[in-house]
């Protein structure tokens, strides 16, 4: 099993999005970086754990956990004219972009980016590092652990 913190701006999907979503599943559309989509593509299992982490907005931070829930497919907007993520190269022959579903597995509080920055057995984490801008990061399992205690604490 392998552990993902996967990126998306709350005005554009959310957590509460993904609650509200049929299944409490959704595509992780929309990735346009080649790192980004080949862990997806490449690494990511369904069963996989991820860290839901909201970007670009006023707190950043971990908003929930959920599962990757699929095997890689196309991303459907890559075809899409009208889509801000269409890819005039990209073929449904030879898709560029791929992604997986992703299903809610809780929405928690929100662990805000200052908060990780605080904890010394996160400092490796790739969202932690300077100039980091990927959108879908590998997370170690001790990582994993680390976010859950501290998460199942704040529940208890």
């Amino acid at each position: 099993m392998s552990y993902w913190l996967m990126k998306s701006e709350p005005d554009e999907f959310s957590i509460d999005d993904l609650v509200r979503a049929p299944g409490k599943t959704t595509p992780w559309f929309g990735v346009r970086n080649y790192q980004a989509r080949n862990y997806m593509r490449d690494a990511t299992r369904v069963g996989d754990g991820v860290l839901f982490y909201h970007s670009s907005c006023e707190v950043p931070g971990i908003a929930g956990l959920a599962e990757v829930a699929s095997a890689p497919h196309p991303d459907e907007t890559q075809f899409d004219p009208k889509s801000p993520y269409f890819d005039p190269k990209a073929t449904r022959a030879n898709p560029r972009w791929m992604l997986v579903d992703v299903k809610l597995v809780r929405k928690t509080r929100l662990l805000s980016l200052d908060e990780l920055r605080q904890r010394p057995e996160l400092a490796d984490m790739v969202i932690l590092r300077r100039g980091n801008r990927l959108s879908v990061t590998p997370v170690t399992p001790s990582e994993w652990k680390a976010i859950g205690k501290l998460l199942a604490r704040d529940a208890g």
